[in-house]
């Protein structure tokens, strides 16, 4: 189920990124690129963010973020950016940040058909620690498609 909605070329490993917001704007491009999400979402993202705070930081070296629907999801999608020298989002216990899962959902039936997906991986005490040290796209997909 999660590889249709996060394919091979929605997931992007780069050495580092500038900040918080420079890795959401990476995270954001496949989504931006297949018109899933619009610039709006990104923009509301930064919005909560400066609101709530990194309310997506989920665990230690994770972070998921996302927007409402009408904030500019315009079809279901996931995106991965692997940060390999992590990057801070403002949160004292879950710093630095090394994946970046962005989440696009149509409605909110579909957003917790994803998330449920994602949870199984995100609570799993081997598959969490391996999708953070993962170094290649096969590795990263390895961990994913493991059921």
């Amino acid at each position: 189920m999660i590889t249709a909605w996060l394919p091979a070329e929605n997931i992007r490993i780069v050495e580092s990124v500038s900040d918080w917001k420079h890795a959401i704007w990476l995270s954001a491009q496949p989504l931006l690129a297949k018109k899933a999400i619009t610039e709006n979402y990104i923009q509301s993202i930064f919005d909560s963010h400066q609101k709530l705070g990194p309310y997506y930081v989920l665990a230690p070296g994770l972070a998921m973020p996302h927007a409402r629907p009408e904030q500019g999801a315009i079809k279901n999608g996931l995106s991965l950016l692997h940060i390999k020298q992590g990057v801070h989002f403002e949160t004292d216990e879950n710093d630095p940040v090394y994946v970046v899962i962005m989440l696009c959902a149509l409605s909110g039936d579909e957003h917790i058909k994803m998330i449920t997906a994602l949870a199984n991986i995100f609570s799993d005490d081997e598959r969490l620690p391996e999708l953070l040290k993962a170094a290649t796209l096969e590795e990263i997909q390895t961990v994913i498609n493991r059921e």
